[in-house]
C-alpha cells in the first residue's frame, strides 16, 4: 500500500460512491438511502484478506460472513478488494477496516462511513383557533443528521424565532396569520410547513353615519363590523321593531357588513335605525338616522360596545342572537 493516495469519487451511476484507502483513516459521507462502494486497492501479493465493520467480520476473502443482503463483494482480485453497501441506513455509520496479509506482514486500511439524513419535520402543531388575549404555544419537531436547526417565521413581518417552540403571550387580533416552521441541516433544501393561527374577537362596528334621503329616491344605510367569527346582523327601528324587507326596503347582509337598501323613500322611512352585530364572543350596536335634507336631526348617532343599558328588549335580543351564532 506504499505510495497509495486517498480519493473520493462518484461513478457514472447515481448515488454510488467509492473510496480508495491509504494508511490514514478516510471519511466517506453518503445520504441515507444511497449506495456506497468501499474500495481497498492492493499492489502486493496477498495471502489473506478481510473486511470488518467495527468488530464484525463482513468478508474473509470471498467468503461472506455478514447476513445483511445489502452488503456484497464488489471485487476480489490481486489489485482490488472492494465491498458495496446498497440503500445505506443510519445504522451502517461507523468504522470499516480492510485488512490483508502481504509478504507475511499485516496491512490495514481504515475508513469511517458517515450517513447523513436530510432535515425533516416529523411533528408540528395543528391549525389553532383561540380567543384574543389567550396564550398560544406552537411546536415543530424535526429530525436529521447532522442535528438540524429549527426556526419559526412570521409571515406578515418576517420575524424569526429560533427553536422548536413558539410562544405568543396574550395574542392580539393583528397576530392572526400563518406561522412557518423551517428546519435545515445543510444536507438538502430546508423542510417547511405552516400553522394557521385564527384569533377570535367580538364585533366592533367601524362604519356608520347619518344619511340624508329624498322622497321617491334611493338611499343606503351601512353597518360594517369586524369580527371573528363573522358577525350576524339585525336591524331595528327607533321603537325597537325589527326591520323587515318589503317592496321599498331590502336588507343585504355580507361577510363584514349589512346594508339597508331603500328603493323608494317615503315619509315612513325617516327615523332612527339601529344595527346590531353579534357573534359568540359578544355584541356591538350602532344607531344612525335616515333624514330628509334640511330637516333637524332628532337624536345623534350612538356607537355602543356591547348592549344598550336599561333597555330590556336589547337584553333579550342579545341572548337570542348569541344563541344563533
Amino acid at each position: 500500500m506504499q505510495g497509495k493516495t486517498k480519493s473520493l469519487f462518484k461513478y457514472g451511476a447515481s448515488s454510488v460512491h467509492g473510496a480508495e484507502f491509504g494508511h490514514l483513516p478516510d471519511n466517506i459521507t453518503v445520504l441515507e438511502g444511497e449506495s456506497v462502494t468501499l474500495r481497498c486497492r492492493i499492489d502486493e501479493e496477498v495471502t489473506h484478506k478481510a473486511w470488518l465493520n467495527r468488530s464484525n467480520i463482513l468478508f474473509t476473502g470471498t467468503d461472506k460472513w455478514s447476513l445483511d443482503k445489502r452488503v456484497t463483494l464488489a471485487n476480489s482480485n490481486n489489485s482490488d478488494f472492494s465491498i458495496h453497501i446498497d440503500k445505506v441506513q443510519v445504522t451502517d455509520e461507523g468504522p470499516y477496516t480492510c485488512t490483508f496479509q502481504a509478504n507475511n506482514k499485516p496491512r490495514v486500511a481504515h475508513v469511517y462511513l458517515i450517513v447523513q439524513v436530510p432535515a425533516r419535520i416529523v411533528n408540528i402543531s395543528k391549525n389553532v383557533s383561540v380567543n384574543e388575549g389567550e396564550n398560544v404555544n406552537l411546536y415543530c419537531l424535526a429530525v436529521g443528521r447532522p442535528e438540524p436547526t429549527v426556526t419559526w417565521k412570521d409571515q406578515k413581518y418576517g420575524l424569526v424565532s429560533d427553536g422548536e417552540f413558539l410562544d405568543i403571550t396574550e395574542i392580539k387580533r393583528q397576530q392572526a396569520e400563518d406561522y412557518e416552521c423551517i428546519t435545515n441541516n445543510g444536507v438538502a433544501p430546508p423542510d417547511q410547513r405552516k400553522v394557521r393561527v385564527t384569533v377570535n374577537y367580538p364585533p366592533m362596528i367601524t362604519d356608520m353615519k347619518n344619511m340624508p334621503a329624498h322622497l321617491g329616491k334611493t338611499a343606503i344605510l351601512r353597518c360594517e363590523a369586524m369580527a371573528v367569527p363573522p358577525a350576524s346582523f339585525e336591524w331595528y327601528r327607533d321603537d325597537h321593531r325589527p326591520v323587515e324587507s318589503d317592496n321599498t326596503l331590502r336588507i343585504k347582509n355580507e361577510k363584514t357588513r349589512s346594508l339597508l337598501l331603500f328603493t323608494n323613500v317615503t315619509e315612513k322611512h325617516f327615523g332612527n335605525y339601529t344595527c346590531f352585530a353579534a357573534n359568540r364572543l359578544g355584541a356591538s350596536n350602532a344607531s344612525m338616522l335616515l333624514f330628509r335634507p334640511g330637516a333637524i336631526q332628532g337624536r345623534g348617532t350612538g356607537l355602543h360596545a356591547g348592549m344598550s343599558v336599561g333597555v330590556s328588549v336589547w337584553v333579550s335580543l342579545s341572548a337570542v342572537l348569541l344563541l344563533k351564532v
